[in-house]
Parts: C-alpha cells; structure tokens; sequence
C-alpha cells in the first residue's frame, strides 16, 4: 500500500502527525488534521440550543443541562463529521485520486483499504447513534432525518451545480436538532435560523470550491464555484447577506431584542471583510474559509448574549 501525504489543506504539523503511524490514516479519514468542518458543524448546533433556551426565557449556559448538552453536541460534531468525510471518500474515491488536494486522502493513496473505511464508518455511526439516544425523543427523531441528506450528499456534485446548497441543509440540520434537544419543539424562528445557516453554507462553500475550480472542470463535477465563474464575489455577498437577514428575522421572531441586533453587526463586519479580501488565490480562499469558525462565533455568541437579555 501506498503511504498517505498530507492534504495540501490540512494544518501542517498537527497532532495527528505525532500519532502512531497506523493510526494516522484513520484521523486523517475523519479529518481530524482539518478541525475547520467540525467547527463549522458545531456552532449551528450551538445557535439551536441558545434559541431554544431563549425561547424558554432561560440564560443559555446558566444551568448544568446546557452544559451536557454542549459537550454531547462537540463529541456529536467530531463522530459524525468523521462519519460523513468517510462516507464521503468512500463514494469519491475515484473523484479524488484525480484532483490535486484530494489525492493524498487516505483512500485514493492505499493508506486505507474501502473495506477497512467502511467497517471504520459503521463504528463512527455506533457512536454517533450512543450520542444520539442521549437526547430527547423528539430530538432523536430529529437527528435521524438527517441521515437521508448525509448519505446523499456526495452525489450532489455530480448531478447539480448547487452541492453547496446541499452541504448547506447537511450542515446546519444541527439548529433544528439543538432546539429540539433544548427546548423540545421546533418554532418558526428554529427554521428561519435554520435557512440562514444554509445561506452562510452557501457563501464559505462557495470560497472553499474556488480552490478546485481547474481540477474539478477536469474531473467532470459540478459546483457554484465553476458556475459563477468570475461573479462569485458578487454571489457570495448576496449568500451572506441573505444570511444576516435570516438570522435577523429568526431573532425578532424569537424576540431577541435590541442586544441581539447589535451583536449581530460583529458578525457582518466579518463577512464584509471576507468579500473584501476574496481573490481566486488557493491560500486566501482556504484562509477565508477556515476564517468562518469565527463567524461562526460570533453570530453564536449573538444568541448567547441575547438569551441572558431576555
């Protein structure tokens, strides 16, 4: 077999290159080198459980229960992440070995066997489903439906231009699932929170395939990135705008308040400077990406301090 290199993307010397060597393929099929998509998973899962302690008219992190939640929702996001990404190079195997950021993947490098990936997959999905159970019911039902977009996921980029879209309802299915899990009922203000994180998925998505735009083009696959072309800038503005109003208006619903608005300009500021700074550069389209960790907090940390508003 063939020995794995490190993805062009991932965090040069990160802890994963100090495990043992038969280990480290099986970290890098979770993508534990690349942290950014376990974080992105996670602060939707954090804007579901401040709006659904908000709604209750409760200071989100003020009791113990928010806390349980918290941590079962971080070890959620890195199971399942690591799920979906083998899942995910399990059907792009093939994909990947022709596309230069994706070759060195564990899978299309001979580091792991398909078969091996697969018993690994159905382990992380054990997990995942321990986690899962800690839940409420109706939370539970809840985490279950979002199987059918995980394990469609991978086949978006063949059969539309929109994947990202797609990636976007996968990813932020954790709103949903954090006010079901906080507050037990999925109001009005849940799904518009919900379609503003699909927004966002739409914008930092859209910068992430601007790296693979030339080798994608080669490959035969689909993204937003090769149909906006040279109006992505343009297009990624309106995604996060759209974004902001979403979130906005899941906050009056909700009603927020005066501090969550004011909080909220953080997180526009952010993605201003975001667009500012987009140009067709492999490495300031993979900084702005990651960069959404701290959009991600900080249209987070909006719903905290508006759930102590209250």
């Amino acid at each position: 077999m063939s020995k794995t290199t490190t993805p062009l993307d991932a965090i040069a010397h990160s802890w994963v290159e100090r495990a043992p060597a038969h280990v480290q393929p099986y970290l890098r099929l979770m993508r534990l080198d690349r942290p950014i998509g376990s974080w992105l998973l996670f602060w939707p899962c954090v804007f579901g459980l401040a709006l659904g302690s908000g709604l209750q008219h409760r200071a989100f992190l003020a009791h113990w229960n928010d806390w349980r939640l918290m941590l079962l929702f971080a070890m959620g996001t890195i199971v399942m992440r690591g799920a979906g990404c083998t899942y995910n190079d399990i059907v792009d195997r093939d994909i990947d070995a022709k596309v230069a950021r994706t070759r060195g993947r564990p899978i299309p490098s001979g580091a792991v066997s398909v078969w091996h990936a697969w018993l690994f997959l159905a382990a992380q999905c054990f997990a995942g489903l321990l986690i899962l159970l800690a839940f409420n019911p109706f939370a539970v039902m809840v985490g279950a439906l979002s199987l059918l977009l995980v394990a469609a996921y991978p086949f978006m980029k063949r059969v539309t231009w929109w994947p990202q879209a797609w990636l976007g309802l996968t990813f932020n299915w954790g709103v949903l699932l954090g006010c079901a899990a906080e507050a037990d009922t999925l109001p009005a203000s849940a799904y518009l929170l919900y379609a503003a994180g699909l927004f966002w998925t739409l914008g930092y998505d859209t910068i992430y395939a601007m790296q693979d735009i030339e080798d994608d083009a080669l490959a035969g696959v689909k993204s937003t990135a090769l149909l906006f072309g040279r109006r992505a800038r343009r297009w990624i503005f309106g995604f996060y705008a759209i974004s902001l109003a979403f979130f906005a208006a899941a906050g009056l619903v909700a009603g927020l308040g005066l501090p969550f608005a004011l909080m909220l300009i953080f997180a526009g500021a952010h993605f201003l400077w975001q667009v500012r700074c987009l140009k067709a550069d492999p490495q300031i389209c993979l900084k702005l990406f990651r960069a959404n960790r701290e959009a991600g907090a900080l249209m987070a940390l909006a719903l905290i301090v508006a759930s102590w508003s209250l």
